[in-house]
């Protein structure tokens, strides 16, 4: 690697809410507001995005926090002089990725997590925007709060940052909140974060809401009553643990329920985590109505299982939680054919306290902003998924969910790029994360491929190898 652009803390991303900078990802924002390094060079690159079809050795030049110019014809002799460069050693250079399940303590939780410790992750996993769940203290339920958020990733956050606001006053899942003023106020979806709406008919009056005002309604899908009492899958090794368990159909029937409600109202609908073979086919034949419906999984759900849990260890304790094998495998044909639509980091960090309990009394959720190109990676090398797919489902697709502009190399668009080496070898050391929280499920695991480089707006805001 040669010369860098200028590494300045961070880019504006644009959209609405808030001051200034690049148009760039949705309507989060982070640092300074401009493309302080000037105009960049990236040469001798694997240019890679499934989302035009590009696949090709050249180069691409940001000016301004977009790119400007990008192609086989960009090489080092091409560049003019004084204009910085970057070598990018042949690696795969590639949109950012967009993670669109990210959970931040901040505000409230700050001991946990904030945006700038988040942003810190996420930019080391070449992830270039997060979209925050308001599971926060106060829950970001108003407009004035989405704008809090949005003001404090400006100053604070190396990536871009954009909140879903909540659909329920407080996530009690019994008043909406006023999805117009707060889509104007800069929120990209209305969720109720880790819990699902459960009331079918104040979802259907949402859905209905949210519809006239092109709002994405995501949903957490478990049946709250069946998995109440749960703490991992129920079946086999639920039993053997001792454990109670959460049964597959809490999911599926949700998702089910959910499908008949937006065939009723025609809005938009994001199942946001799906774990299970038998929600795929609730996908499908959902999708084969021509419902407007799109869902995400986990990495987590992509690469482990409920074997993982072993001696009860806590890090494997998600939401929804890890299924057999065979529900694995059924993830991974979803992603490669494309029934899931994207791939999220489903980050959720908690402190050592609410970590290292007894098993059922301990947290849900694990930190994965850092490890998600790695993890991804892991299932391109075993022959799983393509590099296509599976880069396609954390850049141009959830672009394409939310309407942000980012998500593809082109010219004019965002200048959020990730430079993958995809032999990098590393071992997850969780004191070296740069996550405040250390509950990875991946500690001590070796990785091959990594984001090594992450631009945002046209800056650098991590480089592995400096």
């Amino acid at each position: 690697m040669t010369a860098t652009p200028g590494n300045g803390g961070g880019n504006a991303s644009g959209g609405a809410g808030n001051g200034g900078g690049n148009a760039s990802g949705g309507t989060g924002n982070g640092g300074n507001g401009g493309n302080g390094g000037g105009p960049v060079a990236f040469v001798h690159a694997r240019l890679f995005d499934p989302a035009t079809g590009l696949d090709g050795d050249g180069g691409l030049v940001v000016r301004d926090g977009l790119i400007a110019d990008l192609g086989a014809h960009i090489t080092l002799d091409s560049v003019p002089p004084g204009m910085a460069v970057v070598d990018c050693g042949g690696h795969i250079l590639a949109p950012g990725l967009i993670d669109m399940r990210v959970f931040s303590g901040e505000p409230g939780h700050e001991h946990r997590e904030t945006l700038a410790t988040a942003s810190h992750a996420a930019a080391a996993g070449g992830v270039t925007t997060i979209v925050t769940m308001p599971d926060t203290i106060p829950v970001i339920d108003d407009a004035a709060l989405v704008d809090y958020m949005l003001r404090r990733a400006r100053d604070t956050a190396l990536v871009n940052v954009a909140p879903m606001a909540a659909l329920t006053k407080g996530l009690q899942g019994e008043v909406m909140t006023e999805f117009g003023l707060l889509k104007e106020a800069g929120a990209v979806g209305v969720t109720d974060g880790e819990r699902m709406v459960a009331n079918p008919l104040l979802l259907r009056r949402a859905l209905a809401y949210a519809r006239d005002f092109d709002l994405l309604v995501v949903q957490h899908t478990e049946d709250p009553v069946l998995a109440a009492s749960g703490v991992m899958n129920e079946g086999e090794v639920s039993t053997r643990l001792g454990l109670p368990g959460i049964p597959a159909a809490a999911e599926t029937m949700a998702l089910e329920r959910d499908m008949h409600l937006v065939e009723l109202t025609g809005a938009r609908y994001h199942a946001a985590q799906v774990t299970c073979r038998a929600s795929l086919d609730v996908i499908r034949a959902a999708k084969d109505k021509g419902l407007p419906v799109t869902c995400g999984v986990s990495i987590n759900h992509l690469t482990l299982n409920e074997t993982d849990i072993g001696a009860y260890r806590t890090f494997f304790k998600l939401s929804p939680p890890l299924r057999p094998e065979t529900d694995r495998r059924a993830m991974v044909e979803g992603v490669a054919d494309g029934t899931i639509d994207v791939v999220v980091s489903s980050h959720d960090p908690q402190d050592p306290d609410t970590k290292r309990r007894p098993f059922a009394e301990a947290e849900f959720g694990a930190i994965g902003l850092e490890t998600l190109t790695s993890a991804a990676l892991s299932l391109v090398h075993a022959g799983e998924v393509s590099l296509a797919r599976m880069i396609h489902a954390m850049t141009a697709a959830p672009a394409q969910i939310l309407g942000f502009p980012a998500g593809r190399l082109a010219t004019g668009a965002p200048a959020d790029l990730v430079l993958i080496d995809p032999t990098f070898t590393w071992t997850v050391d969780p004191e070296h994360l740069k996550s405040k929280a250390k509950n990875t499920p991946f500690e001590g695991r070796e990785f091959v491929g990594d984001a090594i480089r992450t631009v945002v707006a046209g800056q650098t805001v991590y480089n592995r190898l400096e």
